[in-house]
């Protein structure tokens, strides 16, 4: 079976929707989750929904495209749209894969898409193969007001810190607690890795990496400066 690879279209032209969603017809890999017309409706949208590549027009009312890209926590991939050629170094300079000038043809729409699938395969390169921790049935209780909550050390992803408070990620719900990031590392095994001042990571669920973040499935999480090295050094050995 192919992969299927989420798209989601935003721009205050119908015409243009449609013609992108024309084009992503013909392409099998690609399926369209979603048209927003402005970046606030888009918000909305990737707060609910995974999406893996963005058809992002320029120049939009109320918020620019390049604005709302800067701004998003989550990155996906992302090819600007634009019917004014001077917009075009801005879109690189943060990242884009490419940018379509309007009217956009399916020939050039096909090679945008193509840079689309190389950087996946890329990435795909780069991810973890071989199993960087054992599992073990450590089982930790941690404070929730007045009672204690059980946390099963092999269902977190990864622990954020917020000044006095940490948030147990966990494949099923997030665990608030009162405590220091850093003594609640002491409580955990070889598997979790302190990426940043504010991130440890279960290395069990990482899926990929760069020089300057962690992959886990569709969650990125950066890589701290002073911590690069002992991560690296953690992949790579």
């Amino acid at each position: 079976m192919s992969v299927t690879y989420t798209c989601l279209i935003i721009d205050d032209e119908p015409l243009a929707q449609e013609l992108i969603e024309e084009h992503v017809s013909r392409i099998p890999e690609l399926k369209i989750v979603g048209r927003c017309d402005d970046a606030m409706q888009a918000s909305s949208l990737l707060a609910k929904q995974h999406v893996d590549l963005l058809f992002l027009d320029i120049n939009m009312p109320v918020m620019k495209g390049i604005d709302f890209f800067k701004n998003l926590i989550n990155k996906p991939q992302v090819i600007f749209t634009t019917a004014y050629r001077e917009y075009a170094l801005e879109g690189f300079e943060v990242s884009a894969l490419d940018y379509l000038l309007k009217p956009i043809t399916f020939e050039r729409f096909f090679l945008a898409v193509q840079k689309f699938f190389k950087a996946v395969e890329k990435r795909e390169s780069v991810f973890v193969d071989k199993t960087v921790g054992e599992k073990t049935e450590a089982i930790i209780f941690v404070s929730q007001g007045h009672r204690k909550i059980k946390v099963d050390l092999n269902e977190v992803s990864y622990i954020e810190s917020f000044k006095d408070y940490i948030n147990i990620h966990t494949t099923h719900k997030e665990i608030r607690t009162k405590e220091n990031i850093g003594e609640f590392q002491k409580k955990l095994d070889g598997s979790f890795l302190r990426i940043h001042r504010s991130y440890i990571i279960n290395t069990n669920c990482v899926t990929g990496y760069t020089k300057h973040d962690v992959e886990m499935e569709e969650q990125e999480l950066p890589i701290g400066s002073s911590y690069r090295g002992k991560v690296l050094d953690f992949f790579e050995s």
